[in-house]
């Protein structure tokens, strides 16, 4: 009986075929929601922005929630954003206006996105991490628990930059990045790292402050006597070459688009 019809969906909504709704949840104007998702009790899909308290023509923009969704209870997820198929949410997310996600992505519970922020495809945010507006995400980001994105560099200001985040990267832990930072593809900052800057292709930044520690393919993985770097030759569950070697899946047509 989890998803008895005790929810209330706006007239101008479009919501697939076969959505499940939990109760007390609240989908507002304009969200359209694609087939086979689910949406457990207490989210709000859809919530206006900050512009719906004062503009009285105010118009909810459109927000878009890929099919195979499964969005967990407590979400609120704000107007005016994109998520691309099979995106998952833990419990009591925040995501914040003009958010914008590929697919097969994961925001873990206690989370907070503050908007104005692009992930692409495959990214994977652990519990109670915090991303600052502005910031940008390639394919396959990994992101651990505890970690948080500035982009204010003199606080208070109303100059904000967000970072940028190359594919395959991985933010372990603990670690902030501070406001404008570029990290290069296949990186990797350690857990509890103060990261105040750049991280080129490939290397290892660890440390408070943060410094160059080596390039990742002399991180060795004693168990199986190999580097473990780059990680997806050693690293394939839930992903899209899982039972491929990674280097022919690159060569397929799907992986074409990762390849770079």
């Amino acid at each position: 009986m989890r998803f008895q019809k005790k929810y209330t969906v706006s007239e101008s909504a479009i919501i697939g075929h076969n959505v499940r709704i939990g109760q007390n949840a609240i989908i507002h104007d304009h969200v359209e929601i694609g087939d086979n998702s689910i949406i457990c009790e207490n989210c709000i899909i859809g919530e206006p922005t900050f512009d719906s308290y004062y503009d009285e023509n105010y118009e909810n923009p459109k927000t878009i929630i890929g099919s195979e969704s499964l969005i967990r209870s407590g979400t609120i997820i704000y107007a005016d954003s994109i998520f691309g198929d099979c995106f998952k949410t833990g419990n009591l997310v925040s995501i914040r206006e003009k958010s914008i996600f590929g697919q097969n992505c994961i925001v873990g519970s206690m989370s907070d996105i503050q908007g104005h922020v692009i992930f692409g495809d495959y990214c994977r945010l652990n519990s109670h991490v915090q991303i600052s507006a502005k910031c940008t995400f390639g394919n396959f980001v990994f992101i651990y628990p505890f970690v948080i994105f500035t982009n204010d560099p003199i606080p208070p200001s109303n100059y904000l930059i967000g970072s940028k985040v190359g594919n395959f990267s991985q933010i372990a832990a603990g670690s902030v990045v501070l406001p404008g930072i570029t990290i290069g593809k296949h990186s990797i900052v350690g857990a509890n790292s103060l990261l105040n800057k750049n991280v080129g292709d490939f290397e290892l930044y660890a440390g408070n402050p943060a410094v160059k520690v080596c390039k990742v393919n002399y991180i060795w993985d004693n168990e199986n006597k190999q580097p473990h770097y780059p990680w997806p030759y050693n690293f394939e569950r839930g992903l899209p070459w899982e039972g491929v070697n990674f280097d022919e899946w690159l060569k397929s047509e799907a992986g074409q688009k990762y390849a770079g």
